[in-house]
């Protein structure tokens, strides 16, 4: 019942001898799932790391630049409230208060009062956050590329259609 492994000449990786493993003591499991899930959490680990790398020389973290990318994308103005960057990022609303702090006091955005609510407050990039986000977009994207190398176009194209077919089927 276990997977297949890998064919004769293709390079082994950690989780095909955590799938050895588990053939040797329990042969009846099918450890399909784990060779996907096990490799889908290794290559986030790995490329989260590289990302965070990629961003450390804009003095900002990969929370931050998910901040300032979101807040981008958004199209000008470049203006979002902090509760609709929460629920975009999905996170707490005192986490992303932190965020906001940090980006705020190197100058990448600006906190002003909502003019349609009082109450309320909007967030806006700076100009320096507008340049920054731009070039670290860009170092991100390319780090990313750089990773994908070594498939070609169409085996990238493949991977993302599975990818969010797996997603799709995954999500709640």
């Amino acid at each position: 019942m276990s997977s297949q492994q890998p064919e004769a000449g293709a390079h082994r990786d950690a989780v095909d001898a955590i799938i050895g493993q588990w053939a040797a003591v329990r042969p009846d499991l099918d450890t399909r799932p784990m060779e996907v899930f096990g490799r889908v959490f290794r290559l986030a680990r790995a490329m989260g790391d590289r990302m965070e790398k990629a961003y450390e020389r804009y003095g900002i973290s990969r929370g931050e630049f998910d901040v300032l990318a979101t807040l981008r994308r958004s199209g000008e103005p470049y203006t979002l409230s902090p509760r609709t960057l929460s629920a975009t990022l999905m996170l707490t609303t005192g986490g992303m208060t932190g965020r906001l702090d940090k980006l705020e006091r190197a100058g990448l955005l600006r906190r002003s009062p909502d003019p349609h609510d009082r109450r309320a407050l909007q967030v806006t990039l700076t100009d320096e956050g507008l340049r920054l986000i731009d070039d670290a977009v860009g170092t991100g994207l390319a780090e990313q590329a750089g990773a994908l190398s070594g498939l070609d176009d169409e085996q990238a194209g493949q991977l993302a259609g599975l990818l969010r077919s797996l997603l799709r089927s995954t999500a709640g």
